[in-house]
């Protein structure tokens, strides 16, 4: 499937000159491929404004018209959803975007006929296991050669009859999520109670419940049960303004971390489910200043940067840019409770360990941590490697504001959640 390889990018290094830039981030990802599926089984059409246009986005829309929903650009850059019976036969490519490998099976199963998902080669690593034994459970038939990953085949008759199943989530809120979406369109709805370790991500599961609520459904939860009850029901479409992505807004929010300064990200939402809205505590816990209001969110930098001790469970997707920063810092941090990010895009703890000890940082991890400790070593020039991971890609970068001749290897695979962040990131900085 799709290869985002490129030249190695050099960094574009700016030293400690204050910045003073206002920034407009592309809208959620998660959001906008939610709001996607939900619109997908809705009984009228949906207008989703400002989507995030990106390469995870674009996977989901094109595998909803395969499976033959209608999505059409107003021309403004506003998506407009019909929706349409499900049909097959299909093929769908998932590329390495885990919303997409874990939504779009479930969705797929209330269509007709068969439909083939296959995706990059990491996407054959990541776990999708507890997705598919739910639909066996639930008796759709599915084709994984008993491995349990992709790349696999289904066939659905039209309908799936839901009802009260087990799963164990604790390697990815997003099982949990895959499931829930598809409860109202379910004959009986659907129970899913979570049994194993605590669930990561949990603002992202409170996501699914808001948004599932946002388009009609009713949605019961029982916290000490560890249980998410979604009736059967209709939907209705939406006209929804998605929100800026706030964790695509830790890299430059950073900017006024390492350089000085400020920066202000425009139209950051007053109240949000998004776990990216954690940043003005840690970037405050770590020597900057917050301050949210009707422009927007906007961050000074400190006259230093102080180590952190947290835990990122619940905001792993975080721990990239906050290891950057953090590499950075006057004094250590410990990034705990993240060991779940072994199975994201690639194993970032393995990732951000090796690259930034590759460039003279004093790095070490355990199962589940990272320990970054700037008080050792020095910082030096070099590729800083990737892995096709849009958010090493993006620590890279924070990385070479301040340290001279950083190369970031395939920048290019930052199309994952931005569309263009080099040239974003330059003209900010030019």
């Amino acid at each position: 499937m799709e290869s985002t390889t490129s030249s190695p990018w050099p960094a574009i290094y700016r030293g400690r000159k204050e910045v003073d830039i206002v920034v407009s981030i592309p809208g959620s990802k998660s959001v906008t491929n939610r709001a996607l599926i939900l619109a997908a089984q809705a009984q009228s059409p949906s207008t989703l404004r400002k989507p995030l246009q990106s390469r995870d986005t674009q996977l989901m829309v094109d595998g909803l018209k395969a499976l033959g929903t209608s999505i059409t650009d107003d021309g403004s850059g506003n998506w407009v959803i019909t929706p349409q019976p499900l049909k097959g036969p299909a093929t769908i490519d998932v590329g390495n975007a885990g919303t997409v490998m874990r939504f779009l099976p479930p969705l797929a199963a209330l269509a007709h006929g068969e439909v083939s998902f296959d995706g990059d080669a990491r996407s054959y690593e990541r776990p999708l296991g507890p997705v598919i034994s739910a639909l066996e459970e639930l008796g759709i038939v599915i084709d994984h050669g008993g491995k349990y990953r992709l790349p696999m085949k289904m066939t659905g008759s039209g309908e799936i009859p839901g009802g009260a199943i087990t799963i164990d989530a604790s390697k990815s809120s997003q099982f949990l999520s895959a499931l829930l979406l598809i409860g109202p369109s379910m004959v009986n709805g659907i129970s899913v109670t979570h049994s194993g370790p605590a669930l990561p991500s949990m603002p992202h599961i409170d996501m699914t419940v808001s948004m599932l609520r946002d388009f009609g459904a009713v949605v019961t939860v029982d916290t000490d049960a560890q249980r998410w009850s979604v009736a059967p029901g209709p939907l209705h479409g939406l006209d929804l303004t998605i929100e800026p992505d706030l964790s695509n807004a830790a890299p430059f929010l950073s900017l006024a971390m390492v350089c000085g300064g400020r920066v202000t990200i425009s139209d950051w939402p007053q109240k949000t489910n998004q776990p990216g809205d954690q940043l003005r505590e840690i970037f405050t816990r770590m020597g900057s200043t917050c301050e949210l209001n009707d422009q927007g969110l906007t961050l000074v930098g400190g006259s230093s940067i102080k180590g952190i001790d947290i835990d990122l469970h619940d905001v792993g997707e975080l721990t990239p840019s906050i290891a950057a920063v953090a590499a950075l810092a006057d004094s250590p941090s410990h990034l705990r409770g993240i060991g779940h990010l072994r199975l994201h895009e690639t194993d970032r703890l393995a990732a951000l360990t090796t690259e930034l000890n590759s460039i003279g940082s004093k790095v070490s991890e355990d199962e589940t941590s990272l320990f970054i400790d700037p008080t050792q070593g020095s910082l030096h020039g070099g590729l800083f490697h990737t892995y096709e991971d849009h958010r090493l890609a993006t620590a890279g970068a924070v990385i070479g504001l301040v340290v001279r001749d950083i190369s970031v290897e395939n920048i290019a695979t930052t199309k994952k959640t931005l569309p263009d962040f080099p040239g974003l990131w330059m003209s900010l900085l030019s």
